[in-house]
């Protein structure tokens, strides 16, 4: 499969391409699966594997070629595996991936993925996501465990309440928060709490955000304008577009 006017963009932008084999796969929730694959040369030519280390995969719909971003669940770049984590729903990844089978392949772009953490490391650790960016906190958390860190999680089916969430009690504060109103209930919670949280010097937090769109964007502005966290203390992704 060919990958289009997205795939030239990519290319002209140095993006590198790798094919991944798929060697299994487990249905973590009826609404959560979990692929595992061999990663086609990727960490060896990356170096390795850095935290929230995401890649675009292509996926066909309607004779179309998509691309769709991943995060790296658990890379090993001595093996050279990783898998990948997929919340379902309606769509091609979700359908490629209900069906993926050990010896199915998968091309992928490798473009845009850099990420660190600021130095000196953060004080405190704010993060906001759902299901979709599960595999990046995770990611995150295991990449500065000591770090006091406040989570806020998006939920949509009753299922996300046994989703795998890496969390040490003794660092690591869980909010779930139903998702209401498209996302403004997150929204909320979040301004009401986070001020008080954050203590006077917000320069020692750390705040990563990564819903749909529109929430990241509300969010990452709230953070950066009305409380006042450095621009290099905030990330944002908008991980989906509400419909």
């Amino acid at each position: 499969m060919g990958h289009g006017w997205e795939g030239v963009v990519l290319k002209l932008m140095r993006g590198r391409d790798f094919t991944f084999t798929v060697t299994g796969a487990e249905q973590v929730t009826e609404d959560f699966r979990r692929v595992h694959m061999k990663d086609g040369g990727l960490l060896a030519a990356t170096g390795g594997a850095h935290p929230t280390m995401w890649v675009r995969i292509w996926f066909e719909e309607a004779g179309k070629p998509h691309q769709r971003a991943y995060t790296l669940v658990d890379p090993d770049p001595a093996a050279g595996t990783f898998s990948l984590e997929f919340a379902l729903h309606d769509g091609a990844a979700s359908n490629w991936a209900r069906t993926a089978q050990p010896g199915d392949t998968i091309d992928a772009t490798l473009q845009g993925t850099g990420f660190t953490l600021p130095e000196p490391g953060p004080a405190r650790l704010f993060v906001v996501g759902d299901a979709a960016s599960l595999p990046a906190i995770n990611s995150l958390l295991d990449a500065i465990p000591q770090t006091p860190a406040t989570i806020w999680f998006e939920t949509t089916h009753a299922s996300d309440e046994k989703l795998p969430f890496r969390l040490d009690p003794a660092h690591h504060t869980l909010h779930k928060v139903p998702r209401r109103e498209a996302g403004a209930h997150l929204v909320a919670e979040v301004k009401a709490a986070l001020p008080g949280l954050l203590g006077d010097v917000p320069s020692d937090a750390y705040v990563w955000i990564a819903c749909d769109t529109a929430t990241t964007r509300s969010l990452s502005a709230y953070a950066r304008k009305d409380l006042a966290v450095p621009k290099d203390h905030v990330t944002a992704l908008g991980y989906w577009r509400a419909t």
